[in-house]
């Protein structure tokens, strides 16, 4: 059996997990591969709204298996906390499951992210703040914990942990943060009933042949090693990232669907070439409620830009698109289009994105000012909305198999 992937293709902010709670009503397991509680996902579902920031996105659906891999950084405490709020409006959460391979977030970590901001000053990256970039490097030098190392007496967390306060960890000296950092691991110790053995999991569940969705978290051009660095995330977001993130083979992989929103946004800083500093942009946030889930930091808008996502396409292998928050853009006489990025007098690909000097080509298409939420077929939508999803779908160079025309979870046009 293979596992199918959803991932975001922009900066993150793409919608993805209200694609992931549509599809999953076909699925048995969704399972995240990254990132940690600095991923939102918002998913609204009639009147009742839900903001996740490390459950995947299939919480509405009772039958679904929800595992949360090994190439994750967990905040106990804020996932005690988002399981809490789930139970308390009648989700059964014991069917959670946590990667023993997943690492753990803690109070020292989040300190040292602060201290770094700060330290970077004008140049700061606009982390979240929550800890995930060191957790990240402390799992790459090798003194980590992971939910492996709760209740293992031979791997002796406390003591790992002592060993790390005392590399001198910036922002975490004291007994104040070696206090705090010992009661966020008596929290993971809460959680004991949710871990598993990541792989055997996963493995098993392939092998049964459970019908398997991976959910991404952040976009594509976040990536660590592929997206606009240094201002990236501290995980792989891509989709070979989830091979690694859950301990399976490529082969393993069935379709890969990319999510993109009908225009461009960012939280933090960072190159985004379409950004618009007009009146335009701040009708693009203010149409399009773009304030991020987790920061609520307002999110810097543009057009849709055709580079960045033929880059996606391409790193991701994706098999179709979705297209989300299209709605957003009724109302404005012309949308427009990056076709393409020159540098001097030479044209340029995605890697030029952050250069000073980065001139862009932009496609101006006609818009459309008749409301559009009540469309469910791409035929109903009006012919100059059309016109804009070919487009895409020329630019894309794969199938777009539907498109969002508003929050909730049917309003959806195929």
């Amino acid at each position: 059996m293979k596992a199918d992937i959803i991932l975001g293709c922009q900066w993150g902010d793409e919608g993805k997990g209200r694609i992931v709670d549509l599809y999953a009503a076909d699925y048995d397991v969704v399972a995240r591969f990254g990132g940690g509680d600095n991923a939102g996902h918002s998913i609204v579902v009639g009147s009742q709204e839900l903001a996740l920031r490390i459950v995947p996105s299939a919480v509405m659906h009772p039958g679904v298996e929800l595992f949360i891999g090994g190439g994750t950084v967990v905040n106990p405490q804020t996932l005690l906390d988002e399981l809490g709020r789930l139970e308390a409006i009648g989700i059964d959460t014991s069917r959670v499951k946590i990667s023993d391979r997943a690492h753990i977030v803690l109070p020292h970590h989040v300190m040292r992210d602060a201290a770094a901001e700060r330290e970077r000053g004008s140049a700061a990256i606009g982390t979240t703040g929550r800890g995930i970039g060191p957790a990240y490097v402390d799992r790459v030098a090798r003194s980590g914990i992971r939910f492996a190392d709760i209740g293992n007496a031979t791997l002796r967390p406390f003591d790992k942990l002592r060993a790390g306060l005392a590399q001198g960890d910036k922002g975490a000296q004291g007994d104040k943060g070696g206090q705090d950092d010992r009661e966020m691991l008596e929290a993971a110790g809460r959680l004991a009933p949710h871990v598993v053995d990541g792989v055997e999991y996963i493995h098993e569940r392939l092998y049964d042949g459970k019908r398997i969705l991976l959910e991404g978290a952040q976009g594509t051009l976040l990536d660590v090693g592929y997206g606009t660095y240094p201002y990236v995330t501290s995980s792989h977001t891509i989709a070979g990232g989830a091979c690694t993130g859950l301990g399976i083979g490529p082969g393993s992989i069935g379709r890969v669907i990319g999510v993109f929103k009908a225009y461009c946004t960012r939280v933090g800083a960072g190159p985004l070439p379409s950004e618009l500093h007009d009146e335009r942009g701040e009708k693009l946030r203010r149409q399009g409620g773009e304030f991020g889930t987790v920061t609520g930091r307002p999110r810097r808008c543009g057009w849709f830009d055709a580079v960045a996502a033929r880059y996606a396409v391409a790193l991701n292998g994706l098999t179709s698109a979705i297209v989300t928050k299209l709605d957003v853009l009724t109302g404005f006489e012309r949308v427009g289009l990056v076709t393409s990025y020159r540098v001097g007098d030479r044209s340029a690909g995605f890697s030029a994105a952050g250069e000073p000097d980065l001139q862009m080509d932009v496609e101006e298409l006609p818009g459309w000012s008749e409301p559009i939420s009540d469309c469910r077929r791409i035929a109903d939508l009006p012919a100059t909305a059309r016109a804009y999803l070919q487009r895409l779908q020329e630019v894309l160079k794969v199938p777009i198999e539907m498109v969002s025309v508003g929050r909730e979870r049917s309003q959806l046009a195929r």
